[in-house]
């Protein structure tokens, strides 16, 4: 049987670390170095994870287990494993550009799996129910996707410069506050130059 620990403890320090974070949110070894050394947490990790505090998700990835009431134990999301992977190898992501089109009302077409470009190196991971691909590309495309600036960049670029209507732009007005548009020219530098237009239309208050 499984002794009390400490609250000093490096898996006491561990537990209150992930207990204190978002519900779904996936931890990696590295997110506890600073608490003790490498083999140190490694062990505190097991521990927890016997003592049905964690899940191992993969290799060096855990999560803290949620019960949904109809569907049983609950796996992280996608999005929430890609978080973990991105802090763990200090690389950029964002999602394809047919995701953003379409959770940006731009497109009707959903991707039939969601691929993410980085700026790290090319690879497949799986991590308990998810496969997820990363393909590489130039640092200068990565603008993260959960800001405005690289969603909206993401969704024209999908389009297509020769395919952005009036419509178009008029429907990003509608799904964007205005004051978050205004934030599109802080990061002008980062859109390719064909995109200035739209975006400087889509941060004014009139209609494009």
């Amino acid at each position: 049987m499984a002794r009390p620990i400490q609250q000093s403890s490096t898996p006491s320090r561990i537990a209150r670390r992930i207990r204190r974070a978002r519900n779904e949110a996936v931890f990696t070894t590295g997110d506890f170095l600073d608490l003790d050394s490498r083999s140190a947490v490694d062990a505190a990790l097991s521990w927890l994870t016997r003592k049905g505090e964690i899940r191992r998700l993969a290799r060096g990835m855990y999560f803290r287990p949620r019960m949904n009431p109809w569907l049983g134990e609950v796996a992280p999301s996608k999005e929430a494993v890609v978080t973990a992977l991105a802090r763990r190898d200090h690389m950029r992501v964002r999602k394809i550009d047919a995701s953003a089109a379409n959770l940006l009302g731009l497109s009707e077409q959903v991707p039939a799996q969601v691929d993410y470009l980085t700026d790290g190196r090319s690879r497949t991971v799986k991590a308990g129910p998810h496969i997820i691909k990363f393909r590489h590309v130039a640092p200068r495309t990565i603008v993260p996707e959960n800001t405005t600036v690289g969603m909206v960049i993401a969704g024209l670029r999908n389009l297509g410069k020769s395919k952005i209507t009036p419509e178009h732009l008029r429907r990003l007005q509608t799904t964007i506050p205005a004051k978050e548009r205004r934030h599109l020219l802080d990061d002008l530098t980062l859109a390719p130059s064909w995109m200035h237009p739209h975006l400087q239309a889509l941060a004014g208050e009139e209609a494009p």
